[in-house]
């Protein structure tokens, strides 16, 4: 028997694997089938993006005199909707995966100490274990931290009406979200980061993002001191630029990151997070013992995760497969999505072009507020390097273009694709561009 700990992308897609292939594989969840992805990431992000989306919308068409009100949401219904439909998923998910063969063992914890598996108290005799227990929100030790009116992302759906002042403690993708999220729904939002917001992220999707974040106050490189209130938090001391400051605030909500949950593994080797050490056959230090999604660290993706999930079922089962961790597409959900995938830059050369007129953009022609597209190539060869899509339909631009990077296609490769029309997509049209500005300055 193989034994899987965590039903999140990875462990459930390791397990199908297994089992798809003839093993007998138990599958431990503690909590619920989907982990982070279903229950506090991806799918509520969303939910409640769709909302604020729809929000957005209604406000680009009271500016243009079409419609004559922006509609009210009740704040109390959303989080009770969602739910109904992340169990609706989960049911699914649950189908589909026994389905496949899988033993799902629900409302039991598992554990690792060096070869050894438990589950609970009771040891069991396996061929191989994998570890996909993935990760928890990074809590920073912050006096004031355990004031009501202070959530994560695991806890948001306690709050029981919408804040009036929210303070967001983060510079990162999560945080950008959220913060887009709530000032859509009406809150005065402030969001602190301790470094550059968004840091990490190419200069000109970075920009986009602080446009469609221009109902939020983005305080960059501010150090968080306490949080104020007695029983209830009533708002954050900062400090930035040599000055103490009070931001006023009636909820927090902590999106600093997340950490690897590995402390039920013992015996393997981890890194300074906690994160587990893998080869890229996602085998630990131990023999036998495999480790794939969140709890091997960044960068939290749960496509990321899905593919580790299926290496070690693969590296289990004396298949050839190992993880690649380049050309992965990532994507911030706001007004648009903003996706990206960046091999490298050194020696590359960019072009630009704002988003075209299409589905979901053509009212936002008058703003300005079609998003981008911008490749990076090698001026040489024209091989595709990195690229930005920010649009409606970003992200599924991204997944395929990512995998033509992975294919080291260039853009003379685009010169007889055919597009679908009308769309929001500025990719193609741009490859095109660059691969004739290519060619003429070659004299071709």
């Amino acid at each position: 028997m193989i034994v899987v700990l965590g039903s999140g992308p990875a462990g459930r897609l390791a397990s199908i694997r297994l089992a798809s292939a003839g093993k007998a594989v138990s599958l431990i969840e503690h909590g619920g089938i989907g982990g982070q992805c279903l229950h506090f990431g991806c799918m509520p992000v969303c939910a409640l993006n769709d909302i604020a989306r729809m929000i957005h919308s209604a406000h680009t068409f009271q500016n243009l005199g079409i419609i004559d009100a922006v509609p009210d949401i009740n704040f109390s219904k959303i989080f009770s909707e969602m739910h109904a439909i992340q169990e609706k998923i989960a049911f699914v998910l649950d189908t589909e995966t026994r389905s496949a063969g899988v033993n799902i063992i629900y409302g039991k914890t598992g554990r690792i100490v060096g070869k050894r598996v438990f589950v609970d108290d009771e040891q069991v005799e396996t061929e191989a274990v994998i570890a996909a227990t993935g990760s928890r929100p990074n809590i920073p030790d912050i006096k004031g931290i355990d004031l009501k009116g202070v959530y994560t992302p695991h806890t948001l759906f306690h709050i029981k009406k919408l804040p009036k002042k929210l303070a967001i403690i983060g510079g990162g993708v999560m945080s950008a979200e959220f913060a887009y999220i709530f000032s859509m729904f009406g809150s005065e939002v402030t969001l602190i980061s301790r470094s550059s917001f968004l840091k990490n992220t190419d200069k000109h999707l970075r920009d986009l993002a602080i446009k469609e974040l221009g109902g939020v106050e983005i305080r960059e490189v501010a150090t968080v001191q306490s949080l104020t209130g007695e029983s209830r938090v009533t708002g954050v001391h900062v400090k930035s630029n040599d000055k103490d400051d009070d931001v006023d605030a009636d909820a927090v909500l902590i999106a600093t990151g997340l950490l690897p949950r590995s402390e039920m593994l013992q015996g393997v080797k981890k890194g300074p997070i906690g994160e587990v050490i893998v080869d890229r056959h996602m085998q630990t230090s131990v023999p036998g013992v495999y480790a794939c999604g969140d709890v091997i660290g960044p960068p939290y993706l749960t496509p990321v995760a899905r593919y580790q999930g299926i290496v070690a079922a693969d590296t289990i089962l004396g298949k050839s497969r190992t993880m690649d961790m380049r050309y992965i597409p990532q994507s911030i959900n706001l007004a648009h999505e903003l996706a990206f995938c960046v091999h490298e830059t050194e020696g590359a050369a960019s072009l630009m072009i704002p988003g075209p007129a299409g589905p979901g953009t053509f009212w936002s022609v008058p703003s300005g507020e079609t998003g981008l597209a911008k490749v990076m190539v090698d001026p040489e060869s024209g091989a595709l390097m990195g690229f930005c899509a920010a649009g409606p339909d970003g992200g599924l631009i991204a997944g395929y273009m990512a995998f033509l990077m992975k294919r080291h296609f260039s853009v003379h490769d685009f010169e007889d694709f055919i597009e679908v029309h009308p769309s929001s997509d500025g990719i193609y049209g741009l490859l095109k561009y660059t691969s004739d500005m290519l060619k003429k300055r070659k004299g071709k």
